[in-house]
């Protein structure tokens, strides 16, 4: 059996954030591109996003290393129908 490094939970949890922040970022960046009019500025956005989804993959790939996995809770039953 082969030990695998793993994170640790803090580790674990700024990833996170910085995935979401770079998620973030290529949303921003997409959404701007279309209220831009310099095409030199719109270039550079696009190339911003193509970095950042680059980035985003490789932290994914690091992200695998988690020691855990949260599973996605079950939706509660309501109180009301």
């Amino acid at each position: 059996m082969v030990n695998q490094p793993t994170l640790a939970a803090h580790e674990s949890l700024e990833l996170h954030e910085a995935l979401n922040f770079k998620t973030l970022c290529v949303l921003k960046s997409k959404m701007m591109q279309g209220l831009v009019f310099d095409q030199e500025l719109k270039a550079l956005m696009q190339k911003d996003v193509e970095q950042s989804m680059q980035a985003i993959a490789d932290l994914q790939t690091v992200y695998a290393k988690a020691p855990f996995q949260a599973p996605i809770p079950n939706r509660p039953t309501p109180i009301i129908n």
